[in-house]
């Protein structure tokens, strides 16, 4: 199973997302985040601060893992998505977020999340994460991307 990593940047009241541009994903805002390499990451948390750097420029400090969801996908043809993603939360960091080849981030209050141009799962388990909970969640996905069954286990 893949090992990937999501990330968050969230400031008070602000959450940063990104416009994923290309690849897996595009057209859906999202946190940062990527796929383990065993040849540059020493660990889950060392993928979610490469990719957080290369996808909008900032150097995350101290992420805290807040999640761990687990992504399946029934359509045989995009089994190739099944994924096991480690959740992280930064509130430091360094630098400035700006747009890359990849992402195209933008500041969002908590009131104004563009859930319907996001993954069908964020409005299950986004909220909780912003009220400062950790969770592990399943979700398996049908046709469209559409959720068939979920379960959020509140840690």
């Amino acid at each position: 199973m893949k090992q990937t990593t999501l990330c968050l940047l969230i400031k008070n009241d602000k959450i940063l997302l990104a416009m994923k541009k290309r690849g897996f994903g595009a057209g859906r805002w999202n946190g940062t985040g990527g796929k383990f390499d065993a040849q540059i990451d020493k660990n889950i948390l060392d993928t979610a601060i490469r990719e957080t750097k290369e996808e909008i420029g900032v150097e995350v400090k101290n992420p805290e893992k807040v999640g761990l969801f687990h992504f399946r996908f029934a359509d045989e043809e995009k089994q190739h998505g099944n994924q096991d993603v480690s959740l992280f939360v930064a509130k430091d960091w360094l630098g400035e977020p700006a747009e890359s080849e990849e992402m195209m981030p933008a500041w969002f209050t908590f009131d104004q999340i563009p859930y319907e141009e996001m993954w069908p799962d964020d409005t299950h388990w986004l909220p909780h994460v912003l009220q400062g909970k950790k969770l592990e969640a399943d979700f398996l996905f049908g046709e469209g991307d559409k959720i068939l069954d979920y379960n959020i286990k509140i840690l």
